[in-house]
């Protein structure tokens, strides 16, 4: 640091400070700069993963815990995966040897990502012989459902009558980038929720299935029970039960149970066998 020999160190030592705290109110202002109001809000000391990262379940350990593996002794259940970009190029030959008959893939998230990866997982988990489907994770605060609905059935969640593809999957669960519900009331998420689920039963004759944790559902949609009926239900819980279901629905039709398991990591068990993940296919 420089040696001051005049009589205004003291003024430039001021003057330098003053300047210093100038410099982040200024960047702040720049345009394309990110500052703190720029940034969706998390809790305190948490960072908040790069767009386009979400997947199935990233928010469960943190929201709702872990428990032990279920048991492998209860109603006959077929066992398949989800995966996404962040798994990268999947060996679905060492998934079909141990034994995973069906598979989930993501497409789309909000109406701004597409997966990279996603026609190696997509074809690959179906030239394997796997049953396979798309999800999208909904991200309902930067665009509508109907938006995002398109976006997805134009981005790999289209459905067709091969009797190996899966409806689309409506991943609603914890927001990875600020506010859990998004920053809408309970009724405003039922209602961007109905806009997707009619939007794209309209693209594809198809309803979509919802994939969601209870906790979420109660917190953000009220427990809402209106889709029961139409819409099967992926429910998320890492512990040996599936616990309570959201309302409107008196079972589910699949549960993901680990996010630690071989290979990908995210493994789930359909509720019954093979055949019945046929029907769902077939619709």
């Amino acid at each position: 640091m420089p040696v001051h020999r005049s009589g205004t160190t003291g003024r430039s030592i001021a003057a330098a400070a003053a300047a210093l705290l100038t410099v982040p109110a200024l960047a702040l202002a720049l345009p394309g700069t990110a500052g703190a109001a720029d940034l969706p809000a998390g809790p305190p000391g948490d960072e908040i993963p790069p767009r386009g990262s979400a997947h199935m379940g990233m928010g469960v350990i943190e929201h709702d815990g872990q428990g032990g593996l279920p048991r492998t002794d209860r109603a006959v259940q077929t066992e398949g995966v989800d995966v996404s970009g962040h798994q990268g190029n999947v060996n679905w030959s060492a998934l079909w040897s141990s034994g995973v008959k069906w598979a989930y893939t993501k497409a789309t998230e909000g109406n701004y990502y597409k997966n990279p990866y996603f026609a190696q997982q997509y074809n690959g988990s179906y030239n394997i012989g796997m049953i396979r489907g798309a999800y999208h994770f909904a991200t309902p605060n930067d665009s509508s459902g109907a938006n995002q609905a398109n976006y997805f059935a134009d981005g790999g969640g289209a459905w067709s009558r091969d009797g190996k593809t899966l409806p689309g999957v409506l991943d609603i669960e914890w927001n990875p980038y600020g506010a859990a519900c998004y920053g809408k009331t309970q009724s405003q998420m039922v209602a961007w929720i109905r806009d997707f689920l009619t939007t794209y039963r309209a693209r594809t004759g198809r309803d979509a299935v919802i994939y969601t944790a209870t906790s979420w559902w109660k917190d953000c949609t009220g427990n809402y029970a209106g889709f029961g009926s139409t819409n099967p239900l992926w429910i998320a819980r890492y512990d040996t039960t599936v616990g309570e279901l959201p309302a409107g629905w008196g079972y589910q039709t699949i549960w993901q149970y680990t996010s630690t398991g071989p290979i990908v990591g995210d493994h789930n068990r359909f509720n019954g066998a093979l055949d019945r993940v046929q029907a769902l296919a077939n619709g």
